[in-house]
């Protein structure tokens, strides 16, 4: 029996396996693939060791939902040929674990995560596209772990596929937290607004929209102060890592308040 139908066929392994590589898996929930802050792969809240080869491959295929054995094969073995490529494919597709609930599933040509895998990312990304399109759900008391968070993808990992992934995902978040800010100013949630702004400062601090915002949140509460000292902190800052200055938008918000600034 092939190896593509024998992946299909995993299924009512006996209890009490451990929890290991290439060992029947019986899970009473839903395995949980994270990927932001690390790499961990669990069933019923237990860590499932992985070979390297192993983490690449559900981390690739858990970022994309779904890719061809081709394009997986060519992305993760590039240094040897394609028969070598698929090869080690295969090897390493055998090794995962075997699970009632399956991580990959086996499709024609491609791969696909199994429909009840949760991977931490695709929640991340759902959340900040709906803040950017503007149809998420009220923030009252908190706002969400993932956008405010400072945990980013797959760190130490240095390959082209990952820098890319997590230069994408880190400019999702950004643009999320922003706008999230500017809703929130406008809802009359300051102290939130606020929480938004100062995330993504964090992240990037020469970030010019960021300071913009906690600027709005603090007009926003008469803090007149509040808004000329962050106006000021980061006119400063990019005097000196960039030697120019803040945008004539981000002059106009303070003037618009009657604030005149000086040199």
């Amino acid at each position: 029996m092939v190896w593509s139908h024998r992946l299909k066929l995993w299924r009512g392994f006996p209890r009490g396996c451990p929890a290991t590589a290439s060992e029947a898996i019986k899970v009473t929930s839903p395995p949980l693939l994270r990927l932001l802050g690390q790499f961990r792969l669990e069933y019923d809240a237990k860590p499932v060791e992985l070979s390297r080869n192993g983490q690449r491959l559900l981390a690739f295929v858990g970022l994309h939902r779904r890719v061809s054995r081709t394009v997986l094969a060519g992305t993760l073995w590039p240094e040897v040929t394609e028969d070598h490529a698929r090869g080690s494919l295969r090897t390493t597709l055998w090794k995962l674990p075997r699970c009632d609930q399956a991580l990959i599933r086996c499709s024609g040509d491609s791969l696909s995560t199994g429909t009840a895998l949760h991977v931490d990312v695709h929640t991340l990304i759902e959340t900040a596209f709906d803040v950017v399109q503007g149809c998420a759900r009220p923030f009252d008391a908190r706002l969400p772990p993932g956008l405010v968070g400072t945990e980013e993808l797959l760190p130490g990992w240095d390959e082209e596929w990952v820098l890319l992934e997590r230069e994408r995902l880190r400019q999702l978040r950004l643009h999320a937290l922003d706008a999230l800010a500017e809703t929130l100013v406008r809802e009359g949630k300051s102290a939130l607004a606020l929480e938004a702004a100062w995330a993504s400062v964090r992240s990037e601090p020469l970030r010019e929209s960021a300071h913009r915002a906690a600027v709005a949140a603090h007009l926003a509460e008469g803090n007149l102060i509040e808004a000329v000292r962050q106006y000021r902190s980061f006119r400063q800052l990019l005097r000196k890592e960039l030697g120019v200055e803040p945008s004539p938008q981000f002059t106009r918000m303070l003037a618009q308040h009657g604030i005149v600034l000086f040199r």
